[in-house]
């Protein structure tokens, strides 16, 4: 069986393994496999009969207020259906924001009773809030906090007060209850075209407000400019912030980088500061400054040559890792603002998330230059503070155990994209060197699998790729199907030279007959490729990993989309 990492003071040290050759290992798989699934087995019949959120169809839109969730049902969801082509542009194809504001103004404006700092940014928006929401709460501000997708239930959504705990069930449907008058009223004047996201972050504003927060963070959903958070005006505004610039939902935003950049961008409001996270290619960074600079608006980079933010190493002690981390920010240019941070201990991991937590920092200390109260303690400890579940998340032993995987190390994160997935592997490389990988992936069906694949094939050491689904949304219409996934990592194995293994679903033979140049150069470095449920990929993962070496460790890195760690995290619950 596989054995649970060291919890050495630093892991970026090298592991050394046992090696035994690829075929033999995929031999001892493919024999265990066809085993496992036979119906008479006891293995068979304990993966079968664990409880798994995937393969129950839990609904994750679940939030505890049964009325709400059954109102927000009849609405059009474009998290389940997918958006249309150009409906993040500021163009005639874009959604229209003008009905968010008209729902607004009928529930009385709630986004202009508090100040208000507004995220957009392809990849790092959900860390980068919860960063400042920690820190905000910290020096004691009372913080709404929005952000979007959630892991579990839609209440997750909504953090208040000066706690960061999700909103209850109870405030959720007692709120609700207030103000459903008033969503009626403007779902009937919109004709139905108001959608879930535009009514649900409505009632989050709406709600911040009621609660008398001082600050609210509020995470964009699509792009910037014809989002339904897109609401505040220059004086609502307290600081707008750009994290990056990438290639995701290019159909939605235009097609290309400057188009996505634009619709960003959209989020920049005259005179207020813009924090930018980066690093940007250049000719997208000067699109951005040149709006900036069009509105008057100052402008704050985390990527700034005088700042220096170093990840000095991992700790595992006592089953939380963090990472040791210095931030030195010595900014002089259009706001002059800096700070000295060493030895912060990040529950976030990974070169992006220190990434994140100096555009965090960035954002705090603007504040601070607008008079707000923040000292340096209290960025320090928001910073050390934050946490996300399923960025970058390490079961414990006790929820390993759960999962019928006594000694596994498992590793949940919701990366999507080919730069979210090179973060992860590089965070796992600095942390685990030389560890070997069981990748167990799902994914949306309007994601870069081909990308995906490439970025993690690139790491090597991967002894396997389980290929599953999920539902997404709480529906399998946007869910890519393991044998449509399988088939992008093959096409990247066979661009990158990489050699494989394809294994049957039903009894998981070689199959060389389909595929027979693929075993023509299979040496030590191949890689086995199965499909299979959630729960069969991860015990198939510890089994592979257990092959290898009696005294070895591994990880199975599940990922993908933040929906199959949903599911995963699903399986604890029961």
């Amino acid at each position: 069986m596989s054995q649970a990492l060291p919890a050495s003071p630093f892991l970026c040290v090298g592991i050394k393994f046992a090696q035994i050759p690829i075929m033999k290992v995929s031999s001892i798989a493919c024999r265990f496999t066809a085993l496992l699934l036979r119906p008479n087995n006891p293995l068979f019949a304990k993966s079968r009969a664990l409880p798994c959120a995937s393969c129950r169809r839990l609904s994750t839109a679940s939030s505890e207020a049964p009325e709400m969730d059954a109102f927000m049902e009849k609405l059009k969801n474009y998290e389940k259906i997918g958006v249309p082509k150009g409906a993040g542009t500021d163009s005639c194809d874009g959604f229209d924001l003008g009905r968010m504001r008209r729902l607004l103004h009928t529930l009385g404006n709630p986004q202009s009773k508090f100040k208000a700092l507004h995220i957009a940014g392809t990849k790092g928006k959900g860390s980068t809030a919860a960063f400042i929401s920690s820190i905000l709460r910290a020096e004691g501000y009372s913080v709404g906090c929005y952000t979007s997708p959630h892991i579990r239930s839609i209440r997750e959504r909504i953090t208040l007060g000066t706690s960061g705990e999700a909103v209850s069930g109870k405030s959720l449907d007692s709120h609700f209850h207030k103000i459903k008058d008033e969503l009626d009223i403007a779902i009937e004047r919109e004709k139905g075209h108001l959608s879930q996201f535009e009514v649900f972050t409505a009632i989050a504003l709406s709600l911040f407000a009621e609660e008398r927060v001082q600050f609210a963070v509020v995470e964009a959903g699509l792009g910037g400019a014809r989002d339904a958070t897109n609401v505040f005006t220059s004086s609502d505004l307290a600081a707008a912030i750009i994290t990056n610039i990438g290639e995701e939902h290019l159909a939605a935003l235009g097609g290309s980088l400057q188009s996505i950049a634009v619709a960003k961008s959209g989020i920049i409001k005259e005179e207020r500061p813009l924090v930018l996270g980066g690093p940007f290619l250049p000719h997208i960074e000067s699109m951005i400054r040149d709006k900036a600079l069009s509105l008057c608006s100052p402008v704050v980079s985390a990527s700034d040559p005088g700042n220096r933010s170093v990840l000095k190493g991992f700790s595992g002690a006592y089953q939380v890792p963090h990472q040791l981390c210095d931030i030195l920010l010595m900014i002089e240019s259009d706001l002059h603002v800096s700070i000295e941070l060493f030895d912060l201990q990040l529950r976030l991991l990974g070169t992006h998330q220190l990434q994140n937590a100096v555009t965090a920092t960035c954002a705090a200390l603007c504040l601070r230059e607008q008079g707000w109260r923040l000292s340096d303690t209290s960025i320090r400890a928001g910073l050390e503070s934050a946490y996300l579940v399923g960025r970058s998340q390490f079961l414990t032993s006790k929820e390993a155990d759960k999962l019928g995987l006594p000694g596994a190390t498992i590793l949940l994160d919701g990366a999507h994209t080919k730069e979210s997935a090179q973060a992860l592997f590089d965070m796992v490389n600095m942390a685990y060197c030389d560890a070997r990988l069981v990748v167990v992936v799902a994914m949306a069906n309007d994601k870069d699998h081909t990308g995906f694949a490439r970025a993690l094939l690139s790491r090597g050491c991967l002894e396997a790729v389980c290929f599953t689904e999920v539902d997404i949304a709480g529906d399998r219409s946007r869910t890519t199907s393991s044998s449509v996934l399988k088939c992008s990592w093959i096409k990247a194995c066979r661009e990158m030279d990489v050699g494989f293994l394809d294994c049957r679903a039903a009894n998981y033979e070689l199959i060389e007959d389909q595929f027979p140049e693929s075993s023509r150069n299979m040496g030590s470095e191949s890689i086995l490729f199965v499909e299979g449920s959630l729960v069969d990929s991860i015990r198939f993962g510890h089994e592979v990993l257990g092959a290898k070496s009696a005294t070895g460790s591994g990880i199975i890195v599940v990922t993908g989309s933040l929906h199959i760690v949903s599911a995963v995290l699903g399986c604890l619950e029961t």
